[in-house]
């Protein structure tokens, strides 16, 4: 059978969607490599050199028709490739078609809080809110797809879908994040790994961490793409912004951080949570439901809008480090619950309930 996933978070560098994307598509291509996989889009995108050899790269349609890609575009690629099933990785799936899809939700983020979009984001969400239950109401989306249960059961109440339409599939950190050696450094630090966008807490985050630098010397590290609309903070001693950081260069920053920090307001899965863990950093969260879930009981839970509470616990690793080691050892245990050949096989079980279902 031949499979087709949506190909357009790939525009974006980096960030969860994109690597869920890209993950996802090899993973599959590796475990069932008697079929064949496409990527498609109606914009460029970058992808590794090396990928699977039934892992194929669409070209962005030419002719102006064919861009109106939801409505035609789309449809006459999936015809061209001979696809059996489109799987829309981020919220969208053709509006018509003449083969089952099935449609990831991430989260409901562009449902709760305005104020975590800004500007060209905030005209993404838009679209999102007004699209994405149109085409779970009309039907469109034969099976959906959600990262935790958490998202699932939410998803299922706010849009009124039957139960067993809506799966929560998990996703997982790659091989590469494992504990490595990290290069000595001036201080001890804290690390914050992810887009630097409102709704991750990050003045919340350096105002947690002024208070325990009053006490310790420790630094202040945060690792991830500025969103456009995310002000940037003013330098001070101890705070380190590293921006975007290679994924080479991660498990070193996880492995050598007193702890990760992951205070988010709102997730649907917290991919940070799992990469540092199987790193074996110490994990110190907010106690959102997602997160929560992927923790598993191995991170310290901390309320997303209390900063007091955020510098207690990372207090707590200088005051308690017998306790952090344990806790350690039991996010390498939990992290190794994942993997992306799991994520794989328990996605193309979708699959094959939508192809069924059509």
């Amino acid at each position: 059978m031949t499979f087709a996933l949506d190909g357009t978070p790939l525009t974006q560098p980096t960030g969860g969607v994109a690597r869920y994307t890209w993950e996802l598509a090899r993973a599959l291509s590796e475990t069932f490599p008697e079929e064949n996989y496409w990527l498609l889009s109606d914009h460029k995108f970058a992808t590794p050199a090396i990928r699977p050899a039934n892992l194929h790269i669409g070209s962005p349609p030419k002719n102006l028709a064919a861009r109106r890609w939801w409505l035609w575009g789309l449809n006459r690629e999936l015809d061209r490739r001979g696809v059996d099933l489109f799987h829309g990785t981020d919220f969208s799936v053709p509006y018509f078609s003449r083969r089952p899809s099935v449609m990831t939700v991430h989260d409901l983020s562009p449902w709760i809080d305005a104020e975590w979009q800004n500007g060209a984001w905030r005209n993404a969400a838009s679209r999102v809110r007004k699209r994405t239950p149109r085409l779970l109401r009309w039907g469109l989306a034969k099976m959906v797809i959600t990262p935790t249960e958490a998202i699932r059961a939410a998803v299922v109440q706010r849009f009124r879908l039957a139960p067993e339409h809506v799966v929560a599939v998990p996703l997982a950190a790659r091989q590469e994040f494992r504990p490595v050696n990290s290069p000595a450094r001036e201080a001890p630090y804290f690390l914050f790994v992810g887009t630097l966008e409102p709704r991750k807490n990050i003045t919340r985050i350096i105002g947690a961490w002024r208070e325990v630098s009053r006490r310790y010397r420790v630094d202040l590290v945060l690792a991830g793409r500025p969103r456009a609309d995310f002000a940037m903070p003013a330098d001070e001693p101890g705070l380190r912004v590293l921006r975007l950081v290679e994924d080479a260069e991660l498990p070193a920053l996880y492995s050598g951080a007193l702890a990760t920090l992951y205070p988010s307001a709102y997730e649907g899965f917290g991919l940070p949570v799992l990469e540092a863990m199987q790193c074996g950093s110490l994990v110190i969260a907010s106690r959102d439901p997602a997160v929560a879930e992927v923790a598993g009981g191995a991170a310290i839970h901390v309320d997303a809008n209390d900063t007091g509470s955020l510098a207690q616990a990372m207090i707590a690793t200088f005051q308690n480090p017998g306790f952090c080691v344990e806790l350690r050892q039991r996010g390498l245990r939990r992290a190794a619950q994942f993997s992306w050949h799991e994520t794989a096989r328990r996605t193309r079980e979708v699959y094959g309930v939508a192809c069924a279902r059509a």
